[in-house]
């Protein structure tokens, strides 16, 4: 089984040890054939609580650790200005 590796921008903190990520793709429109941005938001578990708003991180699909949270950080790529 592969794991889901996820990158994507902290759009916000929620409570302790949690990130909310937001993750763009690019896809073809079936019928436009242009390319249109899909968003989704998934929350990752960060330990240490270093990751801030505006970060650019990657996650790893994990076990379940709450009813939304299935993936933990794995590195922070880019810190953020806000």
């Amino acid at each position: 089984m592969a794991l889901k590796e996820i990158t994507g921008k902290v759009v916000k903190k929620t409570g302790d040890k949690t990130a909310t990520v937001l993750v763009e793709r690019r896809v073809m429109h079936p019928r436009y054939h242009k390319i249109v941005k899909r968003f989704h938001k998934y929350m990752i578990h960060d330990e240490n609580n270093d990751v801030n708003t505006g970060d650019t991180v990657k996650a790893i699909e994990c076990r379940p650790l709450s009813k939304n949270k299935s993936f933990t950080l794995t590195e922070v790529l880019l810190r953020g200005v806000e």
